[in-house]
């Protein structure tokens, strides 16, 4: 028997190493699959967080206001503190860099054809993000606007109680490489009916002097 196949048949024989190889071959798809379940679970919690953070934000923008001897008045300064809170409650998320918050008071309009309208919207945070849902005004005078949210489950507001609806635009932001999260970008919406008995004429939101209004 010649020398190359006794080395063929001893190398056939050997298996000590086999372990080893088999090891190496699937450590870089072992490696891909743990950094991919670290940012999936990552992922989740970001987009839990700001789907409460939504739920807060719009909470208390239906709990806000100044009390007079009959209705409640809100003002800019209000408005300013809850989106400073809500990014302070965000914490590392930084939504004032990396994302986009837009309140709106869904309302119904008090002329003919007494539809639903958005009578204000502020925003807050550096994220270019349009309302998915319309702008301020739109309804006014018309029946165009039936509600806000996904056309499945709208959000109307009632004659005695307005609707702070609340969208949440997020860049997530990483651990690993934006190539294994399942999306950019997040959004997430909530609402809340006013609580009490909120003055809703012109123009909704009083100005308060040296305060710079959170214009979308």
């Amino acid at each position: 028997m010649s020398a190359p196949v006794r080395l063929f048949r001893t190398l056939r024989r050997e298996t000590r190493g086999l372990a080893l190889l088999e090891f190496a071959l699937c450590l870089p798809f072992l490696i891909i699959a743990t950094l991919w379940a670290f940012e999936f679970a990552n992922y989740v919690l970001v987009r839990q967080q700001i789907s409460q953070l939504a739920l807060q934000v719009s909470d208390n923008a239906a709990r806000i206001g100044t009390l007079t001897s009959v209705q409640t008045q809100i003002d800019e300064k209000q408005i300013n503190d809850l989106f400073t809170g809500a990014n302070l409650q965000g914490g590392s998320l930084d939504l004032a860099h990396n994302g986009r918050i837009i309140l709106t008071s869904l309302e119904v309009d008090d002329g003919q054809p007494h539809g639903q309208y958005l009578h204000w919207q502020r925003c807050y945070g550096a994220l270019v993000y349009p309302s998915s849902y319309g702008r301020q005004g739109d309804g006014k005078g018309n029946s165009s606007v039936k509600g806000m949210g996904p056309s499945d489950a709208k959000i109307v507001a009632v004659a005695d109680a307005p609707a702070m609806f609340v969208e949440i635009a997020y860049q997530y932001q990483p651990i690993i490489s934006a190539r294994i999260a399942p999306s950019a970008l997040m959004h997430e919406v909530a609402a809340m009916m006013v609580r009490d008995n909120r003055d809703t004429s012109d123009p909704g939101i009083n100005s308060v002097n040296g305060v710079q209004p959170s214009a979308c």
